[in-house]
């Protein structure tokens, strides 16, 4: 094994060679820096290189605000694209202007992104790129964009100005920041931010109709949700006009498939004039900056679902989760008269409930959406079955309603699926033809038998292991079990 001083003289050899090769290779670099210099001039290079930082769901929102600015009469901007080594990390634009510490940079057509701006659109927009502009008010400018690239240790959009006095250019980026908001692809739209391989990801659900009628759950318990999230919105000026706050919060907590992000799917298709921004999973690091947004965009409402993930982060040590306590203080931070909806949904309250209650006010009202009862049952297979050629007589349906006691929405949806398959295996060569009452016993027999224990734990249903088993699979009916022998006090199942 060498010896410490065989080490050092490894490590000596090592960093020249290095510096050699950095020092030696073709110098990319010079070209940015002659460009840069030339088009600033040498009083160009002098003043301080002015620096504003976004998250990255902005991009696209300043492509669009670069693009507004760059059209405006006066203003001519050359756009060069910066090619930079790929495992190198970030380099700033007073790099570029002095050349110090640079790795082989070089000028480059500009390399492009396709953004989500909208439903089924996008936006192509600049990755790292210098833009030179001669603007006849400002004189010469040079603004140095660069993209998000966690990998890189820069997970925010950067972009940087120089040429002008301080004051100048904090005033032409507030020139941006002004048309971002003017021109800003996400209002009034739903929008759904995601953890992606590498970064956060922007996309505009396509969400399927939802309509009152869809929604089954009790009369009084909808009437709740919609008050404090439609109404609010509905009479939002008559609040204002008799002093009254708008920010509210809504939780929807049960067992999982019972319908809480159905209902919210719902609530946000029926805000008026709204802008919703829903966050789920790792996304929810997020909320601090789309919270941000939502203030600028308001009416907005701010969906988090399944925050009881978030309450169980406990980040690298014990005590709160810190992305619990930055949703407490984001819900805090907004001013009461900010028309702010946030909608948090939970399959585990009592996680959320210490830190709720010790700070109260964040969450305005709470509402159970609990297992469906008899009646609830009768109306979602209704609804699941709308499409459904359907010839079951009505004591057919009762006994699949009766026996499926305990389970969820999830549940029954998954029940009319494996009955329009029992149906299709029926004449597999043959289109769908009728959905019959058979067809729904088997369906309900094979989710009820005691193999199927963790699908329907997957479905929201908590298996009873005591539960007789069944006869042997394939028997005639009468069903193996009813459904309620299947689930173990579901009323108080936590999630």
């Amino acid at each position: 094994m060498p010896d410490e001083d065989e080490l050092r003289q490894f490590a000596r050899a090592f960093r020249e060679l290095s510096e050699w090769a950095h020092r030696d290779a073709p110098r990319g670099d010079v070209e940015v820096v002659r460009v840069l210099r030339d088009h600033l001039g040498e009083s160009g290079v002098e003043p301080s290189v002015v620096t504003r930082t976004l998250p990255p769901f902005e991009h696209v929102n300043l492509q669009v605000a670069l693009d507004a600015w760059s059209a405006a009469d006066g203003r001519r901007v050359r756009v060069e694209g910066v090619s930079l080594p790929a495992n190198w990390g970030p380099v700033d634009l007073q790099q570029l202007l002095h050349g110090d510490g640079l790795p082989p940079v070089r000028l480059t057509a500009p390399a492009l992104v396709d953004l989500p701006s909208g439903p089924g659109r996008t936006r192509a927009c600049l990755r790292t790129a210098l833009l030179l502009v001669e603007d006849d008010a400002l004189g010469r400018v040079a603004l140095f964009l660069r993209e998000p690239t966690p990998n890189r240790g820069e997970p925010e959009l950067v972009v940087e100005v120089a040429g002008l006095p301080t004051a100048q250019a904090q005033e032409l980026l507030a020139e941006l920041d002004r048309l971002r908001l003017q021109h800003n692809v996400y209002r009034g739209q739903v929008i759904e931010l995601a953890q992606g391989p590498y970064g956060f990801t922007v996309a505009f659900p396509e969400l399927p109709p939802t309509e009152r009628a869809d929604v089954v759950l009790p009369e009084a318990v909808l009437r709740r949700v919609e008050r404090h999230a439609l109404d609010v919105a509905r009479r939002r000026d008559d609040l204002r006009a008799a002093g009254q706050h708008l920010k509210r919060g809504l939780l929807l907590y049960g067992p999982p498939g019972t319908g809480k992000t159905h209902t919210t799917r719902y609530l946000v298709q029926h805000l008026p004039g709204t802008t919703a921004l829903m966050l789920s999973g790792r996304s929810l690091h997020l909320v601090g900056a789309v919270t941000a947004l939502a203030r600028e965009l308001q009416p907005s409402a701010v969906v988090l679902e399944d925050v009881d993930l978030v309450a169980e982060d406990r980040g690298f040590g014990p005590g709160p989760s810190p992305v619990l306590f930055e949703l407490l203080d984001a819900m805090d931070g907004a001013a009461s008269d900010a028309d702010l909806l946030f909608l948090l949904t939970t399959n585990r309250a009592d996680l959320l409930e210490p830190a709720l209650a010790a700070r109260p006010g964040r969450v305005d009202v709470a509402v159970e959406i609990g297992l469906p009862d008899e009646e609830a049952r009768r109306r979602l297979f209704a609804v699941y079955t709308r499409g459904v050629p359907l010839e079951a007589a009505d004591e057919d349906v009762d006994d699949v309603v009766a026996r499926s006691e305990g389970v969820t929405a999830s549940f029954m949806k998954e029940l009319v699926r494996r009955a329009v398959l029992e149906a299709l295996a029926d004449d597999p060569a043959a289109p769908l033809r009728v959905v019959t009452g058979e067809h729904l016993h088997r369906a309900l027999d094979d989710l009820l038998d005691t193999g199927q224990e963790v699908t329907r734990a997957l479905l929201g249903v908590p298996a009873d292991q005591s539960a007789p088993p069944g006869p042997a699979a394939g028997a005639a009916r009468p069903g193996r079990f009813s459904g309620h022998a299947v689930v173990t006090r579901a009323a108080r199942y936590p999630g």
